[in-house]
């Protein structure tokens, strides 16, 4: 059965067929879950923040977001507060051009903005990352299993396994971010209440000298300074004393020292004093037989 021109028609050209729904584009979906802001739906802009779901957002649209709670999207009611969110280290790929002075048709999404600071994988949705909340140090999870430690492979922190947050998981992936999540907010909650009880008891007794014990403790502390004082007033006894023109109020000086205090004193009549010392001086006689200036002392009636 032929038609003019002795074409032959195929059988989707005479019998209708159910259309197929249109395949979406793999890579473009995940261009768009990786370099795009789950808020504002436009490329990813310092600083990069993840929520505990391992939805990835721009601070700065979250932040908006919330003080507008009507533009919230459900799939982001968790996020109450910016606690509920950690900044991102991430690490840069040397390799990827920026897309700023090219035209729609010359963009290039193959590249990632960002790589595994680990193994130097790119982080565009091919390979599993996570990110720990407790640095936010951000790495792919095949270095998470290979190395095989409990410290963070970038700044070197301990963390937990409750701590560790994956990226744009599956629905699996997001049932146990929901269970880590609840996990970790009963922490923080244990915490404060920690804090709080540790605040009460540091004002306690801060007021205590107003109860009974802390009477007992005040009245404890005066008798102490008290005897300190006697103690010192009878080691250090002070005393007053007056040679010449001179009074002296302090603690017991020597006998030599009030001899060398009084007016008629002399370095050169002094038995204790050795002949090098009496030298130092004009009024030693070795000084005066010279007839020139004294090395210490300048005086003029040896010029």
């Amino acid at each position: 059965m032929g038609c003019d021109g002795g074409t032959i028609p195929r059988r989707d050209e005479l019998v209708r067929v159910k259309k197929k729904p249109e395949a979406k584009d793999k890579d473009a979906e995940l261009a768009f879950r990786w370099r795009c802001c789950t808020i504002s739906q436009e490329i990813l802009q310092k600083p990069i923040v993840v929520c505990h779901l391992g939805k990835l957002y721009s601070k700065m649209s979250l932040i908006e977001a919330l003080l507008d709670r009507n533009s919230l999207p459900e799939s982001c009611k968790h996020i109450k507060s910016l606690k509920d969110v950690k900044d991102l280290k991430l690490t840069e790929n040397p390799e990827f051009m920026k897309d700023e002075g090219k035209k729609d048709g010359s963009l290039d999404h193959r590249a990632a903005p960002y790589v595994c600071p680990v193994l130097g994988l790119e982080m565009s949705g091919k390979f599993r990352f996570v990110a720990v909340w407790s640095c936010g140090c951000v790495f792919s999870e095949r270095a998470l299993k290979e190395i095989g430690t409990k410290n963070c492979h970038k700044c070197t922190k301990p963390f937990e396994d409750d701590d560790v947050v994956v990226i744009n998981g599956t629905d699996e992936d997001l049932e146990l971010m929901k269970n880590r999540m609840n996990i970790r907010r009963q922490k923080n909650k244990k915490n404060k209440e920690k804090k709080i009880k540790v605040e009460d008891t540091n004002e306690g007794m801060s007021s205590e000298p107003t109860t009974s014990k802390g009477v007992k403790r005040h009245s404890n502390l005066i008798k102490n300074e008290d005897s300190s004082k006697k103690c010192k007033s009878s080691a250090e006894p002070s005393t007053l004393s007056k040679i010449g023109n001179v009074v002296s109020v302090g603690t017991v000086t020597k006998a030599e020292e009030l001899r060398k205090m009084k007016s008629d004193y002399s370095v050169a009549k002094d038995k204790q004093a050795s002949s090098v010392y009496k030298s130092l001086f004009t009024s030693h006689q070795s000084e005066k037989d010279q007839g020139r200036a004294h090395w210490v002392t300048y005086n003029p009636f040896y010029n």
